[in-house]
């Protein structure tokens, strides 16, 4: 008995020692919020105060030193996110994630994002403020990555430490312009349904920008599978680690529309969700210069941001900047292809992607006068017809790391538009309102012209110059607002009005009904103030779903229903186009409209191309549109012998489908049928795919309101389970007022830290998903009263 009891009191005691020392390895882990810590390359001493959501509050004596700072406590909290962007782009996740990511890799290696970026470093004034701001910032990372701690994802993973250089800042940028295109996922696809079906199959769905009804308005021949080139990019961009961006909201609110005439400013942009969320907060205070700003993770200068003069945002402008171009090989020799004035010899380069656990993958890449061949790094695309990629971004000289700074030091309105010229890539609407009353917005991107009847959204012909771009645009035509007689700007990631001669400008515009929702909003009335444009920036009501229902009843034979049908029928009779939690209708909504798109395109499509055109934004616009057109050739069913549909069988056909499946799903009782139920969010981290490590990197699930194209556009893909996942969303909201400026507003999905043992990693996803804020703090005296103090020092 004695034994017994030595073994269980040793038993005990190592439990007792695990456990401690288990605590002691997390305390460890944990960011570092006050006290003091020496750091090299510091002229004085710069102190952070940490408000109570972990916003760092950075006061220093230079710009070098706040940066310097900056780039520590950035890598603190989101060391492991700057490692996944920086690698995404030169093809370098492989060597973390092995095999899985080797695809991944091919493509991002083989678009030559890695390339250009150091053909623009090569370019850079080394004595500029924004290289020498970049480089201080770069050094507080690196600082950080030798003396801070290990995050715990290095560990799991067994990442080996490599210092960051400009290079990586400009992969990211990089990256990041890439994830805006929407040409990679669309074009394929509807070349192939031209090339099997006929030019008639694409009047319906749009593409010549009929259905964007509402515009931004301006103040001043044979049948190929294409279609795998959208679906290996739209698989890789969802399976990435880092999400893309996808669509944004913002509007401001002039002088005269304002209760207090000043003006305020609203952003929201949309970007997938992950877990740690897409900004990291801060803000700079030296006696030079004071902002306050959201950075991308390893990047020095933020891209959304304001400071007590003016404020600035970003929505996706969505135009068109890849082509994709069809080359013609020699006969008998793959080295030489097709040009107007004869052959030419294909570039040739090798590239070396390193696989964990594995041999390394050699890459070799062609790129022709239009650019890289896709079929080089696509193994599921065919080697005989090479398709290049023509992207605006490795085209024309890259900019980004000058513009970003001059976004961020703009003195006026004309300084800021200058820097904003500067971006050739990605498009952007860049937003801008200040505290003389001025508001504005800029379409960026080099912006170019096509012959006359050349349709961009189709495969290209490479070997003759007549689809060929013809003309770049000047930065002052691009679709522009400032100071409108209206009172306001705004976007929603829909169509400008037309340009350069009535020229209505080819992109990937999503829906009209952000934008039809948040102009009709504005337009009613003149006396916003912060809290009325926080509860519009927080709205979930779609007046062009309301529309939508009423078509699709119109055209359904209610003659022959049951009494549950008719109960579902009168639930959307009387529903607003509201998607709060307590909602039925929206649940029996998307149902209806995720069937009646299934048996209207999936026939013709086939179940993979269905499931691609649902997530695009053409398949997006057909939704308010198909069903207001009779004659439509997309409401026959082809593998129906001798039948041809009609609209009405087919929307009668998917109501019932409807309601079949929802009363499967939840039961018999209408009442059941909440939208909070079916449409939920989880943040998830990279290692939050491994079932064990779930509860520890995830944040939520949270039943969400919300829905698509909504102005609390929290984004979901169809799908038949009927459940659905939000995959993003707003990744802050943001409201500046610039008659009470430091108490503007500010909420993130998550929390400020990358870092699961510290206290802000989630502490403001409750917040966000019930549409609260929290302050953007200005005041010093307010800061330091609610704030951790760390003191850094200088070294030596």
């Amino acid at each position: 008995m004695k034994i017994l009891k030595k073994i269980l009191l040793v038993l005990l005691v190592l439990i007792v020692l695990l456990g401690i020392g288990l605590c002691g390895y997390i305390f460890h882990l944990k960011p570092k919020y006050e006290g003091e810590l020496q750091i090299k390359n510091l002229d004085k001493p710069t102190t952070v105060y940490f408000d109570e959501f972990g916003v760092p509050h950075i006061y220093a004596d230079s710009e070098k030193d706040v940066m310097t700072a900056l780039g520590y406590v950035h890598a603190q909290e989101r060391l492991w996110q700057m490692e996944l962007l920086r690698r995404i782009a030169p093809g370098r996740l492989s060597e973390i994630f092995g095999g899985v990511a080797l695809k991944n890799d091919q493509f991002f290696a083989g678009i030559g994002i890695e390339e250009a970026s150091a053909k623009a470093i090569a370019k850079l004034d080394k004595n500029s403020e924004s290289y020498k701001l970049t480089q201080a910032y770069l050094d507080g990372i690196n600082q950080y990555l030798e003396e801070g701690v290990t995050p715990i994802e290095f560990t799991l993973v067994g990442v080996k430490k490599q210092k960051f250089t400009i290079k990586d800042v400009y992969n990211i940028y990089g990256y990041m312009s890439f994830s805006f295109a929407m040409a990679q996922k669309t074009d394929p696809l509807l070349t192939d349904i031209k090339n099997k079906y006929g030019a008639s199959y694409l009047k319906d769905l749009g593409i010549e920008g009929e259905f964007n009804t509402t515009r931004i308005k301006i103040s001043k021949e044979k049948t190929e599978e294409y279609s795998e080139i959208s679906k290996s990019i739209t698989a890789m961009l969802d399976q990435s680690p880092i999400p893309p961006f996808i669509g944004s909201n913002s509007w401001v609110v002039g002088p005269k529309k304002s209760k207090s005439g000043k003006v305020i400013f609203a952003n929201d942009p949309h970007i997938g969700f992950s877990q740690p969320a897409t900004w990291y907060e801060a803000h700079l205070v030296t006696p030079q210069h004071e902002l306050y700003g959201c950075y991308l993770a390893g990047t020095p200068f933020p891209l959304l941001a304001h400071n007590r003069d003016y404020a600035y945002g970003l929505t996706m402008f969505e135009n068109d900047d890849i082509d994709f171009y069809q080359e013609k090989n020699k006969e008998g020799d793959g080295t030489q292809y097709q040009t107007p004035t004869g052959f030419a010899k294909y570039e040739i380069r090798k590239k070396t992607i390193k696989v964990k656990d594995s041999s390394d993958v050699v890459l070799t890449i062609k790129t022709s006068r239009h650019g890289p061949i896709m079929n080089d790094f696509m193994e599921r695309l065919e080697k005989k017809n090479p398709i290049a990629m023509l992207w605006t971004y490795t085209h024309q000289p890259i900019q980004i790391l000058d513009a970003a700074y001059g976004l961020s030091h703009a003195k006026n309105k004309e300084e800021f538009k200058k820097a904003a010229s500067l971006i050739a890539a990605p498009g952007l609407n860049v937003m801008y309102g200040d505290a003389k009353g001025n508001v504005g917005w800029w379409a960026t991107g080099k912006l170019y012209r096509h012959n006359e009847g050349v349709n961009t959204h189709l495969i290209l012909d490479g070997s003759s110059e007549k689809d060929d771009i013809v003309k770049y645009l000047d930065f002052e035509q691009n679709p522009s607002a400032e100071n409108p007689e209206w009172g306001y700007v705004y976007s929603a990631n829909n169509q400008p009005e037309t340009i350069d001669n009535g020229y209505l400008y080819p992109g990937y515009y999503l829906p009209e009904d952000r934008a039809k929702r948040i102009s009709g909003i504005l337009n009613a009335k003149s006396d916003w103030d912060k809290e009325a444009i926080s509860k519009m920036i927080y709205d979930n009501t779609s007046d062009v779903a309301v529309e939508v229902v009423k078509n699709l009843i119109s055209n359904t034979d209610l003659t022959s229903i049951s009494a549950e049908e008719k109960e579902v029928i009168n639930v959307l009779k009387s529903w607003k186009g509201t998607t709060n939690l307590e909602d039925v209708a929206p649940t029996i909504y998307n149902k209806w409209i995720y069937l009646y798109l299934k048996n209207t395109f999936e026939d013709e499509m086939g179940k993979e191309n269905f499931n691609l055109f649902l997530g695009i934004s053409v398949g997006k616009q057909v939704i308010a549109n198909q069903i207001k057109n009779e004659n439509s050739v997309w409401w026959d069913n082809i593998k129906t012998k001798n039948v041809k549909e009609t609209r009405k069988q087919i929307v009668s056909k998917s109501f019932h489908e409807t309601v079949a499946a929802l009363q499967k799903q939840l039961g018999n009782t209408i009442s059941d049928w909440k939208w909070g139920q079916v449409h939920t969010v989880e943040h998830e981290h990279p290692l939050g795919k491994v079932k064990a490590l779930r509860g520890l990197f995830n944040v939520g699930p949270f039943n969400s309101p919300g829905s698509n194209e909504v102005i609390n556009n929290l984004f979901f893909g169809f799908n038949e389970e009927g459940k659905y996942y939000t995959k993003g969303g707003p990744s802050t909201r943001r409201i500046v007022d610039f008659s009470d400026i430091e108490n503007s507003w500010s909420i993130l999905p998550t929390g400020q830290s990358g870092n699961p043992f510290s206290k802000h990693y989630d502490d403001q996803a409750e917040m966000y998903n019930s549409g609260k804020f929290r302050k953007m703090k200005l005041n010093k005296e307010e800061i330091i009263k609610t704030s951790t103090k760390l003191v850094l020092k200088p070294k030596n």
